[in-house]
């Protein structure tokens, strides 16, 4: 049985569930194969309007998503109902997408060379398991932006549920699948498994054409591995941890160290440092005196709040208690821990250069939570090469001051370094809070994620479902309707 969790409390949070069962994700799958060519041959205009048709369902529904989704992660009303409008603003904008018609690539190049006129165009890649991930029960879950974008695709999609949310997950399955009932779409476009065995086993079935997942690196590479020791391999979109390293230069250091010291507090505790953005690496000058101390202040200023899970909970102080015993490391500031059986205290803790130079592997570790390692370095030429070493990240913020010519000369090599090793590079701000639209790249480089390539949030996160096909020299009447003309 599943059950959820209050983590205020620790007591249980609604009715515990029955784990799907082996034939009911067997029949989930053929559903959804069966949908499949009704779905994917329909027109764009269709999916939009059954894509915002469950938009507006879950904005009509938010009253009783948002208290159920408080009650069994903490994280409150407030973030909660912020978090059901990013959801359905995903969902409008992938029938924006579809409108425009551009997902589905369709270009022509004529006959030339002794070669017939060659045309493309994308095609769905089939149906496709969605992994829920934790700490957005809206964003990232049943509704999220992987199934959004799937859908958009013209992929039927079976989501396994996060336990850590499960009535949410219910509730917001019941209204996706009568939204896109209600629009028209095929019996099995949307479906839902509850479990571990059941993910495992949905990841098997020969039907599934590519799945998307957003969690921890050990239990990404699990799945990652699963999908390519099938008969015939799949496309596995995994987005797992990051430490998002910040550099603050000199100039910024002294000109806006209070900024950055709140600013810093603020992001590193954001979501009790539940997010895949979080901030968990600051590099500061070492002649910078009065910012280790701001910075100090402010997380020692901050609150904690409860952890969505015992679970994340256990892993946040066994990661505290590592590098609490790390000889390289010093414990400079605490703050007051948040309420609960799981409720987190923000942590900081510093390091010289040389020191973390020394044991990357171990200081540069994800620690999923509102903990931040701050490292000292002497000048840009002594970081630069270390900053180099560190594994790929979502996430590289730079704090400089745009009028100092030492500062922008710094700036451009720690940029060059970010174009190498993250997915979106910050100047003069933080890396949690994503924007939705266009030009965002929620991704990065191993171990952030397994296809640094594709993103998770925006609109290009629909190609990541999508398969290029070329007729060359065939006729109209066999082509796609897209090309036909």
């Amino acid at each position: 049985m599943i059950q959820g969790f209050n983590p205020r409390t620790g007591e249980p949070a609604g009715k515990p569930l029955a784990e799907t069962t082996d034939a009911e994700v067997d029949a989930a799958v053929v559903a959804a194969a069966a949908a499949l060519p009704a779905w994917a041959g329909s027109a764009g205009e269709e999916r939009a309007r059954a894509l915002e048709a469950v938009a507006d369902a879950l904005d009509a529904r938010a009253g009783e998503l948002v208290p159920l989704a408080d009650e069994e992660t903490a994280l409150g009303e407030t973030r909660l109902t912020g978090e059901v409008a990013r959801t359905t603003g995903q969902l409008r904008l992938f029938a924006g997408v579809l409108r425009d018609g551009g997902y589905a690539g369709a270009v022509a190049s004529p006959p030339g060379g002794g070669m017939a006129e060659i045309r493309r165009i994308n095609h769905p890649v089939g149906p496709v398991a969605v992994f829920a991930a934790s700490n957005f029960p809206f964003a990232f879950s049943v509704a999220g932006g992987d199934t959004a974008s799937a859908l958009a695709a013209g992929c039927p999609v079976v989501v396994k549920a996060h336990e850590g949310h499960p009535g949410t997950s219910v509730l917001t399955a019941q209204i996706v699948t009568g939204a896109l009932a209600g629009a028209g779409a095929p019996a099995g476009t949307f479906g839902l498994v509850h479990g571990f065995e059941a993910g495992i086993r949905l990841l098997t079935r020969p039907a599934i054409g590519a799945a998307g997942f957003t969690g921890s690196t050990r239990a990404g590479l699990e799945l990652a591995r699963l999908c390519a020791e099938r008969e015939v391999p799949i496309p596995f979109y995994g987005e797992l941890g990051a430490v998002n390293p910040v550099v603050v230069l000199p100039g910024a250091a002294s000109g806006q160290g209070a900024e950055i010291a709140s600013g810093y507090a603020g992001s590193l505790t954001l979501g009790a440092g539940q997010f895949c953005t979080n901030p968990g690496l600051l590099f500061v000058p070492e002649d910078a005196a009065a910012l280790p101390g701001a910075v100090a202040d402010a997380v020692g200023a901050s609150s904690g709040a409860p952890m969505l899970s015992e679970r994340i909970y256990k892993g946040y102080e066994a990661s505290l208690a590592e590098i609490e015993a790390h000889p390289a490391v010093t414990a400079v500031a605490a703050g007051t821990t948040g309420e609960g059986p799981w409720g987190a205290t923000p942590r900081l803790f510093s390091a010289s250069l040389a020191e973390f130079a020394a044991d990357i592997p171990v200081l540069s570790r994800e620690r999923f939570g509102p903990a931040g390692l701050m490292i000292s370095y002497p000048s840009a030429g002594d970081l630069i090469p270390v900053l180099a070493r560190l594994g790929g990240n979502l996430v590289g913020s730079v704090h400089g001051d745009a009028g100092s010519a030492a500062d922008l000369a710094a700036a451009r090599q720690v940029v060059a370094v970010f174009e190498r090793t993250v997915g979106r590079i910050v100047w003069n701000g933080w890396p949690t809070g994503v924007a939705v639209n266009e030009a965002q790249h929620h991704g990065g480089p191993w171990p952030a994620t397994t296809v640094p390539a594709y993103t998770s949030v925006g609109s290009a996160a629909i190609r990541r479902w999508l398969i290029p096909v070329a007729y060359q020299g065939v006729p109209a009447e066999l082509r796609p309707g897209p090309l036909a003309d």
